[in-house]
């Protein structure tokens, strides 16, 4: 009989059984990096944090957050890794986080999305793949503006069995890369620019971020306020005829 060798505990349960979490230790929550590279690493990630933040307002389970450490061996503030964009689904309370410590918080996040520049492109394909799949991240997406090449910029994974395995991105008939991610219910989408956006297969609409839902609610507060001045202005028109009339009938009765 063969005996099949142990497999590994997955990172953030690499400790020893009674380790306990030393909460006088202090980790760090800036790991000295930039935020992104250039613009076109930053628009992404910043307005796909603001589109699924704006998704999910009203789930208090559900926490969005971009660019912050996450730190998944217990006592250790050396192993840790800062996803552009994660989701977690299943959070204790949706309140402010400095880091997101996959022991104290009870699991790891379910997605997570990579902005690749040129500097991390390979990082992100090999390495962080590696680490997201040992932690147990659901859903791995990478989205590469910077490249050049004819291979695919939007590139979607699903954890299976411990192992990434592909998820479906292809063109449809308007030319548009698009991808489902079962964990957020949405279309990862990649338009031309390229510019990625986030899409309601159910509602059949394009997610907003901060400032298009700012543009839209400011444009129909504009609306609203036109259809007011609109009824006041027919209102005073009504009320001068009403009174033009009245002036009429006063005149008739006294020509008698």
């Amino acid at each position: 009989m063969v005996t099949k060798p142990a497999q590994p505990a997955p990172a953030h349960l690499h400790h020893i059984a009674d380790e306990t979490d030393d909460l006088t230790i202090d980790y760090p929550t800036e790991d000295g990096e930039r935020l992104a590279e250039t613009e076109a690493q930053y628009v992404p990630l910043t307005e796909t944090v603001s589109a699924l933040r704006n998704r999910f307002l009203d789930r208090p389970d559900v926490y969005i957050i971009g660019n912050m450490l996450v730190y998944y061996r217990m006592n250790d503030t050396t192993v840790r890794v800062a996803p552009d964009v994660f989701a977690v689904f299943g959070a204790p309370g949706n309140h402010p986080r400095d880091s997101w410590f996959v022991w104290r918080e009870g699991k790891a996040p379910d997605f997570v999305l990579e902005v690749a520049s040129r500097g991390t492109r390979v990082r992100d394909r090999i390495e962080k793949r590696d680490i997201y799949a040992r932690m147990g991240v659901t859903e791995y997406w990478r989205f590469d503006p910077t490249s050049r090449r004819s291979a695919p910029t939007l590139i979607g994974e699903r954890l299976v069995n411990g192992v990434y395995q592909p998820i479906p991105v292809a063109r449809d008939r308007a030319g548009i890369l698009r991808g489902y991610s079962a964990i957020l219910g949405l279309d990862i989408c990649l338009l031309d620019g390229p510019e990625l956006k986030l899409y309601d297969p159910v509602g059949g609409v394009w997610l907003r971020n901060h400032r298009e839902s700012e543009a839209a609610a400011t444009a129909a507060e504009a609306a609203q306020q036109e259809a007011e001045a609109a009824y006041r202005t027919e209102a005073r028109a009504r009320q001068d005829a009403e009174a033009r009339i009245r002036e009429l009938e006063a005149l008739l009765q006294q020509r008698g």
